[in-house]
């Protein structure tokens, strides 16, 4: 049976949950319409808007948190958020819903809280005191409360089951717990309006410096400097620090405190470790960081899809990337964002994650899409590419694996430009293009006899052609550009040579129904393809599903093994715990430890072993049919 106030009433409803903020709504809207005094009911507008300043102050401190290229010297704890947690904390924000309730009860019993003034400094002075006197001791008390056996296991556990830290884990917890915290926080303020010092301001300041301090406890990375307490060592017993309270969700007998550990030394659980801790995270904030074994250098995709990032939404970058109507509201903000990067942005780390005892993480040259097609761009865009390599090889990464755009053939020719700059690299440079055109080439049924193959010439289209040749499948290699197809001609072996065939229009492929897309195409040329045809592609983007009598498949990709640890985005458009075959590619270049670099065309005899290893180290091919 299930411990009563242990679960959330609307826990089932999911986005709409949100609807029980209606009845206020729609109460202030309908004052503001037909009501003459607008001011009657303006409680419910102040409900309504402290209610979205607490979900932005935790929203912000959420984004500060996976700003991993800026806190990233300063993690308490090293593993990342995945997507358990994630899931587990999808209803963090239940908690202001119950207190929205709760105040507009308060404010139809007491009609006189609507007429308090907008300011009174006693107000705050009073507040301040009540917290101190009678809110922190009784948080502290009933914290030690909830660690008792029955307390914890149906109540209290739900709030310690998140592995690492985060600001929503602070909203993470039970009702019967989060009605606890409603009498800790309502205190000073009922006491305050009874003294009659009461403000709307006074409310507004104690709720939201409570939530900004509950989210700073809950946060994962360091941000109290420790010469503060050197300076004022008294201050250690004021104010907690995200270190503080991170001892006590690993040691869960200390640390019991609201904000201030004065009384955890008062109640003799002062963790001894608390200061020194503290101290050396924020004193070797700069040598803190683990060099990763693995990096993904990938670049911005477009406007939406630079929203698809956990320091912008972490739920959102949680899924796979889709359009959504609500962000749309937000692109002007992001393209402000996207020229400020233009001018003044370096390659940052976004993501990260552990396999098998390696940290691989994924770097972001700021630039996007667009801008790679620019001429005027190439340089400064390998530029950053460059340095990103350079400083790879300057911290000791093993290999550094290059995203779709970040290796053209146009732009560095595939990676060459830079292993040939700079011959004395240790980092090994990867474009991944082997296994990518693995993942291709196992998606073919035995019984295909011929392809019609778009960007024949390209890197991809060129190892394809030369593989499928061998196996004596017929390819219809769609060039206009008869000297590079006779130049692929001549790598073919004599007695393959006329299964390769040079085709100059789509309507060659006509009776084909296996087309390979190298090269992005129109609806008109899809028109082409027979009814029952498969496309696969390995063009960025993707071409548009428009045929409903054919099927396509997704950007190459390979699943992740099992063991995969901390990992908590998606990757652009793919499943949970899927990655390009690119950055597969680079995985498997790490892990089996290869020593050379793999850039430059394609060495079509390495396509099998690039394959057998992928799945011998527990990458799987990913079902790429999409009806």
């Amino acid at each position: 049976m299930v411990a009563p106030l242990s679960a959330w009433p609307w826990e089932h409803l999911g986005i709409f949950k949100y609807i029980l903020y209606g009845p206020l709504a729609a109460k202030a809207w309908y004052s503001w319409m037909y009501e003459d005094n607008i001011l009657k009911d303006l409680w419910c507008i102040h409900i309504l808007l402290i209610c979205t300043l607490r979900g932005f102050i935790h929203q912000l401190w959420s984004s500060y948190n996976n700003m991993f290229f800026l806190t990233r010297n300063r993690w308490i704890k090293q593993q990342g958020v995945d997507f358990k947690q994630i899931d587990d904390e999808w209803d963090w924000d239940n908690f202001i819903i119950l207190q929205a309730m709760l105040a507009s009860m308060a404010c139809l019993i007491f009609p006189s809280l609507n007429t308090l003034p907008l300011w009174n400094l006693k107000g705050f002075i009073a507040s301040l005191l009540l917290h101190v006197t009678i809110s922190e001791p009784l948080y502290y008390w009933a914290h030690r409360l909830f660690h008792k056996p029955y307390l914890f296991i149906h109540y209290h556990s739900l709030h310690h089951s998140s592995p690492v830290p985060h600001p929503f884990t602070a909203g993470h917890a039970t009702p019967l717990e989060h009605l606890v915290l409603c009498t800790v926080i309502g205190i000073p303020i009922t006491g305050s309006i009874l003294m009659g010092y009461g403000s709307t301001a006074m409310i507004y300041g104690h709720v939201l410096v409570f939530d900004f301090f509950r989210c700073l406890g809950h946060s994962n990375a360091e941000v109290v400097p420790h010469e503060v307490f050197n300076k004022l060592p008294l201050l250690r017993y004021f104010i907690y620090t995200p270190t503080y309270h991170s001892l006590h969700h690993t040691e869960m007998e200390t640390n019991f405190c609201l904000f201030m550990p004065l009384f955890d030394a008062l109640g003799n659980t002062l963790n001894t470790k608390s200061f020194e801790l503290h101290k050396r995270i924020t004193s070797n904030s700069g040598k803190n960081g683990r060099v990763p074994d693995f990096v993904f250098l990938a670049h911005v995709v477009d406007i939406m899809s630079a929203m698809h990032t956990p320091f912008a939404l972490r739920s959102f970058a949680s899924t796979p990337f889709c359009m959504r109507m609500f962000l749309l509201p937000f692109w002007p903000l992001t393209f402000m964002i996207m020229l400020v990067m233009w001018g003044w942005s370096k390659t940052f780390l976004v993501s990260f994650y552990n396999l098998r005892g390696r940290l691989h993480q994924t770097w972001v040259v700021p630039r996007f899409g667009f801008q790679y097609f620019l001429p005027f761009a190439t340089k400064g865009i390998n530029k950053h590419i460059e340095e990103a390599i350079l400083r790879a090889d300057r911290l000791g990464v093993k290999v550094i694996s290059l995203a779709a755009l970040n290796k053209n053939e146009a732009l560095n020719g595939g990676g060459t430009l830079f292993v040939n700059k700079h011959p004395e690299l240790k980092v090994r440079v990867v474009h991944g293009n082997t296994l990518t055109a693995a993942v291709i080439l196992n998606e073919f049924s035995k019984d295909v006899k011929e392809v019609f193959l778009t960007g024949a010439t390209s890197k991809l289209g060129r190892a394809t052609a030369l593989y499928l040749c061998r196996k004596r499948v017929r390819v219809l290699m769609l060039t206009s550009s008869t000297e590079r197809f006779q130049k692929i001609l001549k790598e073919a072996p004599v007695d393959c040579q006329n299964y390769l065939v040079q085709v100059t229009k789509y309507q060659a492929a006509q009776n084909c129904k296996t087309w390979i897309v190298g090269k992005w195409i129109t609806p008109w040329e899809q028109s082409w393809a027979p009814s029952g045809t498969h496309f696969h592609q390995f063009v960025v983007p993707p071409i548009l599903p428009i045929r409903r009598d054919c099927t396509y498949g997704d950007l190459a990709a390979m699943r992740l093994p099992p063991d995969v640890e901390g990992l908590g985005s998606c990757e652009y458009t793919m499943e949970r715990g899927v990655v390009h075959a690119c950055h597969a590619g680079g995985v498997v270049h790490q892990l089996e430890g290869w020593s050379h670099h793999e850039v430059g065309a394609i060495d079509v005899d390495r396509i099998d072993l690039v394959w057998e290893a992928a799945l011998k180290l527990g990458l799987k091919p990913v079902s790429s049919v999409n009806n």
